[in-house]
Order: structure tokens, then C-alpha cells, then sequence
């Protein structure tokens, strides 16, 4: 029977982090579905989405705490099932704006009030080629929930456009 985990993994960025949990997950003969991994903060961060035999979670477990031991922790989590309830569209978001505390609050209140559920979000900071001010930027994969039009979810947004000085714009997922 087959399981899946989420591993997650915080630590030292260094060469070889990456191959680590792979070897992890291969010795254990697990099958790697899926990732996030990147340097955040001067760290490396990520959560990685592993298909493996029940039988072999706690080989899998043991080969993780070996790879702790270098410098990382690592966690190992059950998955759940994906979520039933998003049966409208899914959308791809994009913002930019002045960076300024609270635009991810901002924008995540208006999507939680309407049922949004993000399924993935990325966001950075950088100086703007102009101005050399700091600008945010964002891109998020939403799943609408069934009666949510694009309309009424573009309205909400700029609703707040003028608030927190950001632009959006939205692309279908296929």
C-alpha cells in the first residue's frame, strides 16, 4: 500500500542539499512528486511531496534524520487529500506594487472573504528599475470556488488597488 509525505526542510544553504533528500527518498524507494525548494532569507527552505510503500516510512524516516544530522531540519508530515470543494475556475494571479507592511495580508483577507483558495503563492521584493524604491511582487495559482466569476474577483481586488497602490492582473489555467 502507498502513502504519501510531505517532507519539509530548513537549514544552512550548501551544495548537496538537495541531492541529500533525494537519496533519501531513493534509498527508501520512494517516489519524489513534487517540490518547493529555494534559498529564502540565506537559508535553504522547502517541502518536497514523496510517494512511498507504507512499509518503508520508517526507513524513509530514518535516512531524513540522517540528513538532519548535516545541518538540516527536516520534518516529515502525512499529506492529506486534495481539497473537494474548488469546482470553479483557477486563475493565475500577478501584483506588483510599492512594497509597504501588510499587502499580503491585504490581498489574502479579500480572497479568504470570497472563498479563494490559493494553491500556491510566490512573492519577492526588489528595487524598482525607475525609481530604485522597493517595489512587491506576487504570483499566486487561485482556485475560485463554484459561482465566483472573474468579474466580481477583479472587483474585490481593485477595490483594495488603491488602498495598498498595486496592480493585478489575471490569466486562465488550463
Amino acid at each position: 500500500m502507498k502513502t504519501r509525505v510531505i517532507l519539509s526542510a530548513v537549514g544552512s544553504d550548501r551544495p548537496g542539499l538537495t541531492r541529500a533528500l533525494a537519496d533519501a527518498v531513493a534509498d527508501a524507494g520512494g517516489n519524489w512528486l513534487e517540490s518547493h525548494l529555494s534559498r529564502l532569507g540565506g537559508l535553504y527552505v522547502g517541502a518536497v511531496l514523496v510517494e512511498l510503500d507504507v512499509s518503508s516510512v520508517p526507513a524513509f524516516e530514518s535516512a531524513i534524520r540522517a540528513v538532519d544530522a548535516q545541518g538540516l531540519a527536516v520534518t516529515l508530515r502525512s499529506a492529506g487529500e486534495p481539497p473537494d470543494g474548488a469546482s470553479g475556475d483557477t486563475l493565475r494571479l500577478e501584483l506588483v506594487g510599492q512594497d509597504r507592511p501588510g499587502i499580503v495580508r491585504e490581498v489574502t483577507t479579500v480572497l479568504a472573504d470570497l472563498q479563494v483558495n490559493i494553491e500556491d503563492f510566490v512573492s519577492s521584493t526588489e528595487h524598482g528599475a525607475w525609481s530604485g524604491e522597493p517595489l512587491f511582487r506576487a504570483a499566486a495559482r487561485l482556485a475560485l470556488p463554484a459561482g465566483l466569476g472573474l468579474d466580481e474577483l477583479r472587483a474585490a481586488l481593485e477595490a483594495l488597488s488603491g488602498d495598498i497602490m498595486v496592480d493585478f492582473s489575471f490569466a486562465r489555467v488550463s
